[in-house]
């Protein structure tokens, strides 16, 4: 069904802290804090400003923006957010969007797409998470092998063509587990470079022995690159990392425990985290265009068509939706916490269980290093491809469009928050719901005292008999 037809929806303002999540933050992180102090461990500062900031994400008491209908003059609070990348809903939501958005309208051409899965063993993803060049590396790798592979199958070689990809980089599992892993956009072929525009070829779905080979010279570029790099011991039986601890030694030991499922703080400590079998189990179950070898996965079997871009907004919201459903989330009687898996488990596990402090150990290990890219440009999408002007819906690249001027299509714009909305959830933040007239902001409000005064004169006014709650804040002249 087409989104546009149905009709907008109501606003409703998000309150968090009616939410389960925000409680269990709220009560249990002091208590977290206070429990790795007793044993002389202290996480890094943007893992603690991480939380701090959640806390205040979408509260109203933290500052908000004042928004006016210009015909009739009706208001509304917009708080801010925390705009954080570790396990927000609500700004992980904002981001999924965004970036959904953004690849569909303005990256990636009317190719058809074919999504590459590589998942890597447990010492690499421990890896990755401590030493996130490390990962960059091994990333580049696996493009390199990924490309060949298409640009062999066009009948091209890389003086004469070049493949286009995007890596999103996922750091979470359906267990609040850390696992890095990448999902790899890829055009499903190669374009034939020359003198005139670039021409698409496209190639038939790999077969599972060219996988099984692709996979095989992943992996051991991947090990011997680790290995020159000293990060890797490889004898004739086995291999292992070969790392000192890094300074962030709390954190480190939250990220193995979460890695390996197994509880990290407690009486439980190092024990396999509680799940709940509500399914009969099920065997081994052989997928489609998918290969395995050493520990590492590699997954071939999701296609898009060119011309189906719903499906492919679809597929790009679900690889970079937020790390955690608060829908999944819930409390046991006993006070624990459980969270519903995406799909069951093949012994017929449905749920994983917590206590409130390993919980809150989970969150902390999903929070990613600061300034490091989660979503990465391959072949002609790579920022200074000389093609990527050419290629590209909004022809963003180094050397401009193709005419020397851009459109306001071909300049990149982010979204505005009630765009976002819109889109998705048929929210239109920018239209008055009362006369339809447009919608302003007019005030930015961050001064403490001055919060205290609107919220209470808001809170006030709801009291009344026959008064519309949170409607309009007092002017700000009246509040010196």
């Amino acid at each position: 069904m087409d989104r546009s037809a149905l009709p907008v929806a109501r606003y409703a303002r998000h309150r968090p802290e009616d939410t389960l999540l925000y409680q269990l933050v709220e009560r249990h992180w002091p208590d977290f804090l206070a429990a790795l102090a007793v044993r002389d461990r202290h996480l890094p500062a943007f893992v603690r400003e991480e939380f701090e900031a959640y806390l205040k994400c979408g509260r109203l008491e933290h500052g908000f923006l004042r928004v006016r209908c210009i015909t009739c003059h009706a208001e509304r609070l917009v708080a801010f957010s925390c705009k954080r990348r570790g396990f927000c809903p609500s700004c992980g939501a904002r981001r999924m969007v965004e970036s959904a958005a953004l690849l569909v309208d303005e990256v990636i051409p009317r190719e058809p797409v074919r999504q590459w899965v590589l998942s890597v063993p447990f010492p690499l993803r421990f890896l990755f998470a401590a030493e996130p060049a490390a990962m960059g590396e091994a990333l580049a790798l696996v493009w390199r092998a990924i490309s060949a592979h298409l640009l062999k199958k066009a009948g091209l070689t890389r003086a004469t063509g070049q493949a286009g990809a995007v890596t999103l980089i996922q750091r979470f599992g359906s267990a609040l587990n850390l696992n890095i892993h990448f999902h790899i956009l890829c055009l499903d072929g190669a374009y034939a470079l020359g003198q005139g525009r670039p021409r698409f070829r496209r190639v038939p779905p790999p077969t599972a022995a060219e996988l099984d080979t692709l996979l095989e010279q992943i992996t051991a570029r991947v090990g011997r690159h680790l290995e020159r790099r000293g990060l890797l011991v490889r004898d004739l039986e086995s291999s292992h990392l070969d790392r000192a601890p890094g300074d962030d030694a709390a954190l480190e030991h939250l990220q193995g425990h979460s890695i390996t499922y197994r509880i990290a703080l407690g009486a439980q400590e190092g024990r396999k985290a509680f799940t709940l079998q509500t399914v009969p189990a099920t065997g081994p179950r052989n997928k489609p265009y998918l290969a395995s070898h050493a520990g590492f996965s590699l997954h071939a079997g999701v296609a898009v068509r060119g011309d189906d871009r719903k499906t492919l907004e679809r597929l790009c919201r679900y690889i970079t939706r937020p790390a955690l459903a608060e829908g999944r989330l819930a409390l046991t009687p006993q006070g624990r916490v459980r969270y519903a898996l995406k799909t069951p488990y093949r012994d017929g596990a449905t749920h994983v269980v917590f206590e409130p402090l390993d919980f809150i150990a989970r969150l902390a290990a999903l929070v990613p290093t600061p300034r490091v890219h989660l979503t990465r440009y391959h072949g002609v999408f790579a920022p200074h491809s000389r093609w990527r002007a050419l290629i590209t819906p909004a022809g963003r690249g180094s050397r401009g469009s193709v005419t020397g001027i851009r459109t306001p299509a071909e300049r990149h714009r982010a979204m505005r928050w009630a765009q976002r909305l819109k889109r998705v959830f048929r929210l239109d933040l920018a239209t008055c719901e009362g006369c339809g007239g447009q919608v302003r902001v007019i005030a930015s409000i961050e001064d403490p005292l001055v919060i205290a005064r609107i919220l209470d004169h808001l809170e006030r006014r709801a009291a009344l008999p026959g008064q519309r709650p949170a409607v309009r804040g007092p002017p700000l002249g009246g509040l010196g």
